[in-house]
């Protein structure tokens, strides 16, 4: 029983490493969705169907990239999250019954990444963040 107490203990105590962990997966998780869209303009293309839809699915994948980079490294993790909000509001609220940004994921995981995003706008990068390293403010 001591080593379980010892172990939650533990837990604890280091809860804002999880944060950070969890920040570093999303912002991971974002940059390879940017990535994968950069990768096939023609999908994009085909996505958009109309060119003047095309600077949005630009912005998606240029927010989702600097985006998700600044969340990933910690620098910068509230504009990082910032440019993101917008994307996955879009995507909850209006593109997601046609599928079209979020590749047939559910509801449930747009929502998800959703609400994350607005508790790292709100509560900033956590304990493993570049910007702390360097001496940014929490931004």
């Amino acid at each position: 029983m001591k080593k379980i107490d010892e172990i939650l203990e533990w837990l604890a105590d280091n809860q804002s490493k999880a944060y950070s962990l969890i920040r570093i997966f999303l912002g991971t998780a974002l940059f390879t969705r940017g990535y994968i869209l950069l990768g096939n303009p023609d999908a994009m293309l085909q996505l958009a169907g109309d060119d003047s839809f095309f600077i949005w699915f630009s912005y998606i994948t240029i927010g989702h990239l600097i985006g998700g980079l600044f969340i990933a490294l910690g620098l910068f993790t509230r504009i990082g999250a910032l440019l993101q909000i917008p994307v996955l509001a879009g995507a909850v609220l209006v593109v997601h019954d046609k599928s079209l940004i979020m590749g047939g994921q559910s509801l449930e995981l747009a929502s998800m990444v959703l609400f994350l995003l607005i508790i790292i706008f709100l509560f900033g990068s956590g304990t493993f963040a570049l910007g702390r390293k360097i001496g940014f403010p929490n931004m």
